[in-house]
């Protein structure tokens, strides 16, 4: 199982490297799903050298009062026999420590990078992964020590925050308590078991170490303790013998201190029948052991967490949009794919796909006819108006039969009034396609990722729309005009005329001026107007669909796509210029898939292999 722990500090280091830890977002219960040890302990009881043993080397800042003043997420990795041993930091991923005592320096640089040269706190932690032959794969966040009043220089709320910033990591359920006390102080009050109880009562979760074992007072042991007389927990206690001031100041190393450890369990008689699991080596085993027990009784749960977040992830990502491409080849490739899919909206738009299209049809069914319906020709067929153009058309000399010149003169002034209704069909029309591109833009995510390309894209669809407008009328007006240029001829020659009702030919001209009959002159025009508005009503409609909507869906952005194949790279790069904060965001998600992916193959696969 050293592969699971391995791949859960894996993905433990991953969720901070990649700014998941910590953010208040759905991705932190990712890593609160992975179990991990927290170090708890007062002031002086004996954190640190337990962690030191634990590892195996000197790494910690030591002193007296608050030391550890930032939590530290310390991730142990076994590597192979005859490797060097190294460190590294996560704030400084491209740096290896081979020296420890450098390692020590730049963990309290770093907390004073953070905190100042204070005695403050912070709960932003330090992470760092030791590779060593010599250590168990293991995860542990050691706390700063709980105390009971401030000192000089710190406020008299550090002793709340630090309990607060405690808590804050224990309460979690899959968080495993290591409670450090000292043998040589009454564990009734031990800062380590209180806030141990208080979180985790029943002791489940809680692993009991005491220190300082061989500094009781002479005549007392702590057997009763390490037993489980005294306080049970669910787990049996681990003692362990620190190295003293004295052994430190000589630089007694690990491997010394640690068979001095063993020596001292084994010959003294009061814990010789505990000596097997007493130690520090033994608690490292212990702590690894337990570690993999708890990651495998969470793998269901962790799978699920882990697709949750996958899911999570490449939504945002698909919000997010494309990465940009770097050559000028990629750039131009990108902006028209992404062209293409917002023309693509738009002709869904027309086409019934998506909703607006159907605006077009009733302008073609309701506006238009409307418009010709209101068209008053009062004016131009006026008794008065109809003799004057019909007098004026004869000049000097009067017309034989019928004012044939005073019709067609009728005739083009009252068609002319159509126009009007042509151009509003037209513009409404123009009206409608300006609306739908701006709904396709809204529409395609991509160019909200970009604003500058929106900008001109938006810009050369409504300038080609622009231009289909302009067309489009001149080929409805057209249309108008072709009716006034020339007439159907057999519709007036299918009117009944003077002779064949029996008329007089011969009349008087002062007769044909009657108001009866040019009664009848305005009310034949009058039917030729509305034959002719009926059929404009279907013709139009046709000119516009032609000219506007069929071109629109064919070459929106024909002209746009040829000035932008003249455009060189640092145009294009403009066009394609995307806010630094979105790329970024972007670049981490990735980086986070493609790590949770590879996760969610490992884990599925020691949980198949179960």
């Amino acid at each position: 199982m050293d592969n699971l722990i391995s791949l859960v500090n894996k993905i433990q280091r991953a969720c901070t490297a990649l700014g998941d830890h910590g953010e208040a977002s759905a991705l932190p219960t990712l890593w609160d799903s992975l179990p991990a040890i927290a170090v708890v302990g007062g002031q002086s009881s004996g954190k640190s050298s337990v962690l030191e043993s634990v590892v195996g080397k000197d790494f910690l800042p030591r002193g007296s009062g608050i030391v550890t003043r930032r939590p530290l997420v310390l991730q142990l990795h076994k590597s192979d026999e005859g490797t060097r041993e190294y460190a590294e930091f996560l704030h400084l991923p491209r740096k290896r420590f081979t020296d420890f005592a450098a390692v020590r320096k730049e963990i309290q640089d770093e907390t004073d990078r953070e905190t100042g040269r204070t005695k403050q706190i912070s709960s932003v932690p330090i992470h760092l992964s030791i590779f060593s032959p010599n250590v168990v794969n293991l995860t542990l966040v050691d706390l700063p020590g709980l105390t009971k009043v401030a000192v000089e220089g710190q406020p008299e709320s550090i002793v709340q925050d630090i309990e607060n910033m405690v808590r804050s990591y224990i309460e979690k359920p899959n968080c495993i308590i290591l409670a450090i006390s000292p043998a040589n102080q009454d564990l009734a009050t031990s800062d380590a078991i209180k806030i141990s109880r208080e979180v985790d009562p029943t002791g489940e979760r809680t692993l009991g170490v005491l220190t300082k074992i061989d500094l009781m007072d002479k005549g007392t042991n702590a057997v009763d303790i390490l037993e489980g007389k005294s306080y049970r927990l669910k787990f049996p206690w681990v003692g362990v013998v620190n190295r003293s001031q004295a052994d430190i100041n000589k630089n007694v190393d690990m491997i010394a201190a640690r068979r001095r450890e063993r020596e001292y369990f084994a010959s003294t008689p009061e814990y010789r029948h505990l000596a097997h699991r007493m130690g520090s080596e033994h608690l490292a085993k212990m702590l690894s052991k337990h570690l993999e027990t708890v990651i495998k009784s969470r793998i269901p749960g962790i799978q699920s967490l882990i697709s949750k977040t996958i899911v999570e992830l490449e939504t945002e990502l698909s919000r997010l949009g494309r990465p940009i491409a770097a050559d000028a080849g990629g750039k131009l490739y990108s902006i028209m794919e992404i062209c293409r899919l917002f023309d693509q909206n738009f002709r869904e738009h027309l086409d019934g796909v998506r909703s607006g299209g159907d605006k077009v049809y009733n302008v073609f069914d309701n506006q238009l006819p409307a418009a010709l319906k209101r068209l008053q020709f009062d004016r131009q067929l006026s008794m008065e108006n109809i003799k004057k153009l019909i007098t004026e058309a004869d000049g000097y000399q009067p017309h034989l039969i019928a004012p044939e010149q005073g019709y067609r003169r009728l005739i083009e002034s009252t068609l002319v009034t159509i126009r009007g209704p042509a151009e509003a069909a037209v513009d409404a029309v123009h009206s409608i396609l300006k609306d739908l591109v701006h709904k396709a833009i809204s529409e395609t995510p991509e160019l909200k990722q970009y604003p500058g390309l929106r900008v001109e894209v938006g810009n050369a669809a409504i300038e080609s729309l622009d231009r289909m407008r302009d067309q489009s009328k001149k080929a409805a007006l057209q249309l108008v005009d072709m009716e006034c240029c020339y007439l159907t001829v057999e519709f007036f020659r299918k009117l009944p005329q003077d002779v064949e009702k029996g008329g007089n030919p011969t009349q008087s001209i002062f007769d044909r001026y009657h108001e009866t009959y040019l009664r009848r002159i305005g009310t034949t025009i009058l039917s030729y107007v509305n034959m002719v508005c009926a059929t404009l009503r279907h013709s139009i409609p046709k000119s516009i669909v032609y000219c506007q909507v069929r071109e629109a869906k064919r070459s929106l952005l024909d002209f746009f796509y040829t000035e932008l194949g003249k455009l060189e790279q640092k145009r294009l790069s403009a066009l394609l210029n995307e806010d630094p904060a979105v790329m970024e965001r972007r670049s981490a998600l990735a980086k986070r898939l493609e790590l949770y992916r590879s996760a969610q193959a490992e884990i599925d696969t020691v949980a198949w292999s179960k």
